[in-house]
C-alpha cells in the first residue's frame, strides 16, 4: 500500500471517528454550536457528524478520493467558527483546558493541508482498471 493511500486512509478514520462521535456523545459538540446558526445545536450537531461521515466514505474510496478529500477541506474550515467559540468560552477555564482550546485554532491549519495533500494525490494517482 502506498504512503499517500496509507495517508488517505487515516484521514478517513479520523473522519469516520470524530463523525461517530457526534452521535454516541453529542452534548460536547452541542456547546461548541455557534449561537447564531438557526434551529437547535443538536440538529446542527447531528449534522456535521453526518457530514463527517460521508466525507470520510468519500476519502477512503479511491474513485471519491479527490472529491472527499476536497470535501474533508473544506469541512475543516467550516468547522473553525466552532474551534473559535469554544476558545473563548474556555477561556477562564484552568490552564490546560484554555490550551487545547487555543491549539484548536492552528490545529485546524495541518488538517487543511492533510485534505489537500490527499485531494492532489489522489489526482496523480490513476486508477487502477476494472477486471
Amino acid at each position: 500500500m502506498a504512503a499517500d493511500d496509507r495517508s488517505a486512509r487515516a484521514l478517513a478514520r479520523l473522519l469516520a471517528g470524530a463523525g461517530t462521535l457526534h452521535f454516541l456523545a453529542p452534548k460536547p459538540f452541542d456547546a461548541l454550536v455557534p449561537r447564531q446558526l438557526p434551529g437547535s445545536a443538536r440538529t446542527w450537531t447531528y449534522a456535521s457528524g453526518a457530514a463527517e461521515l460521508a466525507v470520510a466514505a468519500a476519502v477512503a474510496l479511491p474513485r471519491t478520493r479527490r472529491a472527499g478529500a476536497l470535501a474533508a477541506a473544506g469541512l475543516f474550515v467550516a468547522v473553525f467558527p466552532a474551534n473559535l467559540k469554544m476558545a473563548h468560552d474556555w477561556r477562564h477555564r484552568p490552564a490546560p483546558l484554555k490550551a487545547l482550546a487555543y491549539a484548536r485554532l492552528p490545529g485546524q491549519l495541518p488538517l487543511i493541508g492533510w485534505a489537500l495533500h490527499t485531494a492532489r494525490a489522489a489526482r496523480a494517482t490513476p486508477l487502477a482498471p476494472r477486471p
